[in-house]
């Protein structure tokens, strides 16, 4: 057999190949000669079918499966002979197939390049660590009694804390526009949850006071046509609240499960849940961390057989997601799968650099993490058996799980490797979302 290897790009090759003509004869030859024996021919006895008969009857079509599979094993061969990885299904042209002459060839795919990454010792980290404070604490059950405060409307000047019930209009350049305008909406003084300047322009306004406040967009809004221009609101303010906290009492702690009333107990459970929720996060954001650092660190010249695929999945999720929000198919179909490219070189890159971090580093999935994952999993389902029994009996799934595990010991074993600063956060700061901000 005659092999030839061509670099028709960077990562493309087109190995060409020759089968000679007597390995198909003999091929051939040999499956008639069998035919010969166990076929049925009407005239013949058993296993006495001349091979002419057989041949006559039968050899266009064993010739064409000797082809077709000889086209299979000697392009196995050759990719094992020249040592190739392809990353793709190749390209099969230039089929030469006449009786008497040697078979040939073209096959075109795409390989797996060598990846060389940049030393751990010569990157750093940084590690962000964050610990549940007693402040952090009492910020906490401020915000849970703030979750159940009730209102008492007063008579009184609004003032920083209070919910006033508005109606308003919002208009620019004289003309309405959307999501401008709304009736008997509650909104709380000091929230910062409308455009800067509305809340502290109802400061000190009554029920029954109208009044007009001329606001500015501001540069970064999320509305483009809105970005910069001058607004004015005309607002009605139709009632003051003043806002009433629950006393931290066995009742307010009762809601929370906590039976023996004591406040110590209370503050107890919630820096636990606290430091629970802050260890995932804490997780999810170094892991995104070191994994952003590599990705930058190391270019790799990526197949775009692989990278394609990937941007179709990343197509495929995104619209499952969609139709999940209920939106229109429409608008679906109108997606193009070359959105996605970034995302889809960014995945491909990192799962061939943590690949090559796997294999060098004998790295493992510990079992008892895929177990503690999946449970995990599980836990959020009424019949979490049965869930964790079909996590276990779908290799497919349990393999998705395993690769998440893997992505985590990698980061762990990037972190013991390299430079790594450690950086104290706040509470706040990890979770991202001011969940004790009062």
């Amino acid at each position: 057999m005659q092999i030839s290897v061509e670099n028709t790009g960077a990562l493309e090759r087109k190995v060409s190949v020759a089968v000679p003509a007597k390995r198909i004869t003999a091929e051939v030859s040999d499956r008639l000669q069998k035919l010969t024996k166990t076929t049925k021919i009407q005239g013949f006895r058993p296993g006495k079918v001349p091979l002419k008969v057989v041949q006559g009857r039968y050899g266009e079509q064993v010739r064409k499966e000797v082809v077709g599979e000889l086209i299979q094993s000697s392009l196995y061969e050759a990719i094992n002979q020249e040592q190739l990885r392809p990353a793709g299904p190749p390209q099969i042209a230039g089929l030469k197939d006449e009786l008497g002459e040697d078979l040939a060839y073209t096959a075109t795919f795409e390989i797996y390049p060598e990846v060389t990454l940049k030393p751990l010792d010569e990157m750093t980290f940084e590690k962000k660590i964050c610990a549940v404070s007693d402040d952090d604490i009492t910020s906490m059950i401020d915000v849970l009694r703030k979750q159940r405060r009730t209102l008492k409307i007063v008579e009184r000047p609004a003032q920083l804390g209070d919910v006033v019930n508005i109606n308003f209009d919002g208009f620019v350049d004289g003309e309405a526009f959307a999501g401008g305008k709304a009736e008997n909406h509650e909104l709380e003084l000091g929230s910062k949850r409308f455009l800067a300047g509305f809340e502290e322009g109802l400061i000190g306004t009554s029920a029954g006071d109208e009044t007009t406040l001329k606001l500015k967009f501001p540069e970064d809004y999320n509305t483009a046509s809105l970005r910069g221009k001058e607004a004015e609101f005309k607002v009605k303010v139709n009632g003051v609240n003043e806002t009433v906290l629950p006393v931290v009492d066995a009742a307010f702690m009762l809601e929370f499960d906590v039976k023996d009333g004591k406040e110590e107990t209370l503050r107890h459970e919630i820096k636990r849940n606290m430091a629970r929720e802050v260890e995932l996060a804490l997780g999810r954001q170094n892991k995104h961390e070191v994994l952003d650092a590599i990705y930058a660190a190391n270019e790799i010249e990526l197949p775009q057989t692989l990278v394609t695929n990937a941007a179709h999945q990343a197509k495929h999720d995104f619209e499952e997601n969609l139709k999940r929000q209920g939106l229109d198919a429409k608008t679906i179909d109108a997606l193009d799968a070359s959105a996605f490219d970034a995302q889809a070189k960014k995945r491909v890159a990192l799962q061939l650099i943590l690949a090559d971090i796997i294999k060098n580093n004998k790295l493992k999935a510990d079992p008892a993490k895929v177990r503690d994952m999946v449970e995990q999993i599980a836990s959020g389902y009424e019949d979490s058996a049965a869930v964790l029994q079909w996590y276990y009996s779908d290799q497919k799934k349990l393999a998705e799980i395993e690769a998440v595990v893997l992505e985590d010991v990698v980061v762990d074993w990037a972190l013991a490797h390299a430079n790594v600063t450690e950086k104290v956060c706040t509470f706040d700061e990890i979770m991202n979302k001011g969940q004790t901000a009062s």
